[in-house]
């Protein structure tokens, strides 16, 4: 079984926390932000992790990701594709030809991989999305008619489904995938149309690594969770 991941990220807004390395292999809990979600993946029965990764860092990818029980094979870009893009340059690495799961590399999400691929294949969709409602950052402010302000309500999550960037494909969704751009305003929206586009809803941790204070949260989230690795 094979996946694909996205780990071109730039780590702009980790600033000097980055240490000039790409997003994906920021150091978290003594690891790379990506052997986490590795890790998970191995768990499942993944045996062939390929990373879409920007051209010239192939080595230093090859290098951090050593020895985590799986096959890791990198598929430098020559020039940024988009993540649509990447994922269909990344595919034809596959030795498969069956379903794929691909997802961005510079997250913690404990989604059952095993449900998600169930969910798509019982279906018959071309590619099924997992889907999540995050944290809210703001609380409700409960208003009458006229704008007098009767309470303040905090809101834990927000009260609708975005998509988590984790997804089961078919060979038709990843033909489908622009060679350049984003397959969310291409191939998705079209998948969509046609009925073929089918989503698996997740509840659980979903924790997005932008800035330092999101990667000290990551920090002490795996080092409580060494399990992750397997």
């Amino acid at each position: 079984m094979e996946a694909i991941v996205l780990a071109g990220g730039k780590a702009e807004r980790l600033g000097d926390a980055a240490g000039g390395l790409p997003k994906s292999l920021v150091p978290v809990g003594g690891q790379p932000l990506l052997a986490w979600q590795i890790g998970r993946l191995r768990q499942v029965g993944v045996e062939r992790v390929i990373v879409s990764c920007f051209g010239g860092q192939e080595h230093e990818f090859d290098a951090r990701l050593a020895g985590l029980g799986v096959e890791v094979l990198c598929a430098g870009e020559p020039e940024r594709l988009g993540r649509g893009g990447g994922i269909r340059f990344a595919s034809r690495l596959r030795h498969e030809t069956g379903d794929v799961l691909a997802m961005n590399g510079d997250e913690l999400v404990d989604a059952d991989f095993g449900a998600l691929l169930e969910r798509h294949r019982a279906t018959g969709a071309a590619a099924t999305i997992t889907v999540a409602q995050p944290p809210s950052q703001f609380g409700q402010v409960e208003l009458t008619d006229d704008d007098v302000v009767t309470g303040f309500h905090e809101v834990s999550r927000v009260p609708y489904w975005v998509n988590c960037g984790i997804y089961a494909l078919s060979p038709e969704a990843l033909e489908r995938f622009p060679e350049r751009g984003d397959h969310e305003a291409t191939a998705f929206p079209a998948l969509a149309a046609e009925g073929r586009l089918r989503a698996f809803r997740h509840t659980g941790l979903w924790l997005t690594v932008n800035t330092p204070k999101e990667l000290r949260r990551a920090d002490e989230y795996v080092s409580a969770h060494p399990q992750w690795l397997g």
